[in-house]
């Protein structure tokens, strides 16, 4: 199969995880990131992030401090050609949480794709889950699947 999209959770997947992270100095791209998204860039595969960030519907950061990190991640990692990002907290039970696969769908709208030809990358099982309730493929990495792997993995499919 050919994607023409990706989409990357932030923590724990391109970045390390830093639990309700409102701080742009605390942003760490994970080993080869901005080499393997930029790898993508050039194939002309669209890349973006898909991320819960519950931190602010419970209280923990502002929109304003989540930007902030998500423009650190831009400038480290970018460009990306969308963030599609859930504020809610898990009780809200909103439509663009993960697993709901509105985000998704977002997505494949605005890169005009189907959601088919979407791979979705992430380190927790809503990422998988949300895949397949958007019609995508998800990969989950971690427990010794890194972002390597698991991009070495669509591209060859």
């Amino acid at each position: 199969m050919t994607f023409k999209g990706m989409l990357f959770d932030r923590d724990g997947t391109i970045v390390h995880d830093v639990p309700y992270n409102g701080d742009p100095a605390l942003v760490d791209p994970v080993p080869r990131a901005k080499e393997l998204l930029d790898e993508l860039r050039a194939r002309g595969i669209k890349v973006g992030v898909l991320s819960n960030q519950s931190g602010i519907g419970r209280g923990m950061i502002t929109h304003e401090q989540m930007e902030a990190v998500n423009r650190r991640v831009d400038e480290l990692l970018g460009p990306f050609d969308g963030w599609y990002v859930c504020p809610h907290a898990p009780e809200e039970d909103c439509e663009c949480r993960k697993p709901k696969p509105k985000l998704v769908l977002d997505a494949a709208r605005q890169w005009r794709v189907r959601p088919s030809e979407i791979a979705v990358i992430g380190d927790k099982t809503s990422d998988v889950d949300v895949a397949k309730n958007a019609g995508a493929v998800g990969v989950l990495v971690g427990r010794g699947v890194s972002l390597n792997d698991a991009i070495g993995s669509l591209l060859r499919e």
